[in-house]
């Protein structure tokens, strides 16, 4: 499938839409993701190849998106200056973005909708902290405050609708209940920080982080003294990481050293496949929740690549 080029704006992240098997997002800045403008692209899969269904600029990078797990037509960005903006794409560029939400005070690094309730999601924040909003009030519900670092990721567990993971510099993975306001586990998880983390999407006890420390750790929160594996491949920094939503046992990353790279914690050779399409960092990967082994990945090279697994991204 043909390259998308999201010209002079970069891509920090992609993801698939869990209604329209053909559709996903992607997030983007300038200038490396630096300093500028933002732009939030809306795109379709078709046998022409990735077509643009129409795109909203704001005035800062954006970091993050997800699609809303209640309405297909809504979508969520992270923003620089630490707003998220919610996107409705029945609607003209101009009527949006229907709302933003200005609570966090430094960058809002990544958000994740609630897919079991599906009426509330998580943002994270440099500011240290992860807020709980509701789609029904215009200010978060609750802001956990316990990380002492950048906050990465939060991420919620997809079979507890009160269950969520974070992962921040401080190099903790922490799991929360909403219902309480302190953690409920904390794991010191990395030797650096941790960028990244993922729910097993049929195992909920087990997550996956990466770190700068170039590994991916397996953890299982029910016993969590020491990994479960420790996946070892890229050269640099790991900047996403994501278990499959078809396979219990595989898991992407995409990572500083500019590669895509498949795993099988089943195997004692657990890399599968190591992709080198982009030829500046992948900040943004995602696997089809449709389509069992679809891949997507954004970089900072301007390129937005769709392929199904054990292909070249480029072909």
């Amino acid at each position: 499938m043909p390259v998308f080029r999201t010209d002079g704006f970069e891509g920090t992240s992609v993801k698939f839409s869990p209604f329209i098997e053909s559709r996903l997002a992607v997030s983007t800045g300038q200038n490396f993701t630096v300093l500028g403008n933002g732009r939030q692209y809306v795109l379709e899969l078709s046998p022409r190849g990735i077509l643009q269904v129409c795109f909203f600029d704001t005035n800062d990078v954006l970091y993050d998106c997800c699609w809303a797990e209640c309405n297909e037509n809504l979508l969520l960005s992270a923003c620089a200056n630490g707003s998220l903006k919610m996107w409705d794409i029945a609607r003209p560029p101009a009527a949006n973005p229907i709302s933003s939400l200005e609570e966090h005070a430094c960058e809002a690094q990544s958000v994740d909708w609630n897919p079991v309730r599906k009426d509330s999601f998580l943002s994270a924040s440099w500011d240290c902290t992860v807020k709980l909003w509701s789609m029904e009030r215009p200010v978060s519900l609750r802001t956990f405050v316990e990380h002492t670092a950048h906050v990465y990721t939060s991420t919620w567990n997809p079979q507890h609708a009160d269950v969520f993971a974070s992962s921040s510099a401080d190099r903790t993975v922490r799991c929360w209940d909403v219902r309480n306001a302190n953690s409920i586990l904390v794991i010191p998880a990395h030797k650096d920080e941790i960028v990244g983390c993922d729910w097993n999407k049929y195992n909920n006890s087990l997550l996956v982080t990466g770190s700068i420390d170039q590994t991916i750790c397996v953890w299982d929160v029910r016993n969590h003294a020491v990994p479960v594996t420790v996946l070892q491949g890229h050269s640099k920094g790991v900047r996403r990481v994501k278990f499959s939503p078809f396979h219990e046992n595989i898991i992407g990353s995409c990572a500083y050293d500019m590669t895509v790279c498949m795993w099988d914690i089943s195997i004692q050779d657990s890399l599968l496949a190591r992709y080198d399409h982009h030829t500046e960092f992948p900040f943004g990967f995602d696997m089809s929740i449709h389509e069992d082994n679809l891949l997507a990945s954004a970089g900072l090279d301007d390129c937005v690549y769709v392929w199904p697994h054990g292909f070249d991204p480029r072909a």
